[in-house]
């Protein structure tokens, strides 16, 4: 499975990804990891999309560019172009080709800018801690959510309420299209998860963080095991393929 890195500096340009995003995906998903670069014209995007089993737009420090949508500057409005390029042309790919993607926080909003969404500043109550704030102090700040009794997400958690985490600066002002609300903010009714299967592959994208202390909390395991089934879902489908001939996945 694809994880997308972001452009960060440690005293020169490096890319990086927080390792708390890859330890669920190993112990939880099952998936075998490939750290994808946020650097565009690095790779061949359809030939990735090819190779690749699903992908995961992990969350990061940086926003999505205000220009991708039309929006406003939020925040410290830190931002990462390159990464914004990336996401969005390789999450088209792998969707096309009927692959999963999932996305957390960050990569909720990129995937809703792909899909014709806009985005907004968050309320100040979802807002993440200071940035000079402790790294664990960044995920004490919580709110409940009501999930979609029938979705998806209440489905995998035999539940229709949640508490989760908040830790953002932007947030869904307007739900792409074909884009199915999963759950919904309690006190402002923001949308904090959807789901979509536009060519056969499940599109999930969550606004808080289910990898933090995933092996405690419910939601961490539900989302990472909504992952695993979705690439064994595929990888199935690629084994009836090259068996029969015949099969082919949905579209």
């Amino acid at each position: 499975m694809g994880v997308l890195c972001c452009n960060e500096t440690a005293e020169r340009p490096i890319q990086a990804v927080a390792s708390r995003f890859i330890e669920p995906l190993v112990h939880v998903s099952g998936a075998t990891v490939l750290l994808v670069p946020a650097i565009p014209n690095a790779m061949d995007i359809a030939q990735l999309a090819e190779r690749l089993d699903g992908l995961l737009l992990t969350g990061a420090r940086s926003n999505v560019a205000g220009s991708r949508y039309g929006g406003p500057p939020c925040g410290r409005d830190r931002l990462d172009e390159n990464r914004d390029e990336v996401a969005l042309a390789l999450s088209a790919r792998m969707i096309e080709r009927g692959r999963p993607v999932f996305g957390i926080c960050r990569g909720l909003q990129e995937l809703n800018v792909l899909f014709g969404g806009t985005l907004t500043c968050a309320p100040e109550t979802h807002k993440r801690a200071e940035p000079d704030s402790p790294y664990e102090a960044l995920f004490d700040h919580e709110h409940d959510v009501l999930l979609a009794p029938e979705g998806m997400l209440a489905a995998a958690l035999g539940a229709t309420r949640l508490r989760v985490n908040s830790v953002h600066e932007q947030a869904i002002d307007r739900l792409g299209s074909d884009l199915v609300a999963e759950a919904v903010a309690t006190d402002d009714g923001l949308v904090e998860a959807f789901t979509a299967h536009p060519c056969g592959a499940p599109v999930v994208g969550v606004q808080w963080h289910p990898e933090w202390n995933y092996r405690r909390r419910p939601e961490g395991g539900a989302f990472f095991g909504l992952i695993g089934n979705a690439l064994r879902a595929h990888r199935d489908g690629n084994a009836r393929i090259h068996a029969g001939g015949q099969i082919r996945l949905s579209r």
